[in-house]
């Protein structure tokens, strides 16, 4: 798993890059990144899948905030990043999800 980031120069806003590996996504046909940025819609954004069994997306962030979100894998399973910035925990789902912080 990781996250990278680059900062625009001509707007407040961060290209961040999420990427799951291939023994997280354990042979999974679909991923997708859920959270605050998408408002927790499960097909907003569908990572691509890599010959490698590690998918990957690129969203860009509005600086200055942080971002709660999960990896929903084959739309049963939940995985937090491993690389998040931090974590916090949510009442409503009753577990801990990711933080991107930008």
């Amino acid at each position: 798993m990781s996250i990278k980031k680059r900062y625009l120069k001509s707007r407040p806003m961060c290209k961040v890059t999420f990427r799951l590996d291939s023994e997280s996504a354990q042979g999974a046909q679909h991923v997708a990144i859920v959270g605050e940025f998408n408002d927790w819609d499960i097909a907003a954004n569908p990572m691509k899948g890599l010959k490698s069994g590690e998918f990957t997306t690129t969203l860009e962030l509005e600086v200055g905030r942080e971002y709660q979100f999960r990896y929903l894998i084959d739309r049963k399973n939940w995985q937090n990043d491993g690389q998040a910035d931090k974590y916090t925990y949510s009442a409503y789902a009753n577990c801990e999800n990711s933080v991107v912080v930008v």
